[in-house]
């Protein structure tokens, strides 16, 4: 079954990070990643910019766009995993072991009901 596993943290101590240090969470973050690809449970995943520059599309008809969202939460949404576990237990052990690399962060795992995995994204920066 696949799982979300959807990563919040405090954005302003994310943000307050030195490159130095940010580059050694990712560095281990990656291993966890690297493990999951090769036990073939990993799909997509993604780190998620800043809410500052998102916007929120609600309301009836086309929607009106506002600024960012606006949860009231002190976490917010920084990025998500999408995994293929035979158990919520095991997609569980999957985020303690990246909460074991990210301990401050915090991790809700989700299953998915419907799952699309589209086409391969290009960026177009690289076209």
């Amino acid at each position: 079954m696949y799982y979300a596993i959807l990563a919040y943290h405090e954005e302003g101590v994310v943000e307050s990070w030195t490159e130095e240090e940010d580059a050694a969470l990712m560095t281990e973050l990656l291993q966890v990643n690297d493990r999951l690809v090769q036990e073939k449970s990993l799909g997509p995943a993604a780190r998620l910019g800043p809410t500052e520059r998102a916007v929120t599309l609600r309301g009836k008809g086309a929607g009106i766009v506002t600024d960012g969202p606006f949860a009231e939460t002190k976490e917010q949404l920084l990025g998500f995993y999408v995994v293929d576990f035979p158990t919520l237990e095991a997609a569980v052990a999957a985020a303690r072991d990246l909460r074991r690399v990210n301990p401050t962060a915090v991790y809700e795992i989700r299953p998915i009901s419907l799952y699309l995995p589209g086409a391969p994204l290009v960026s177009r920066d690289e076209k």
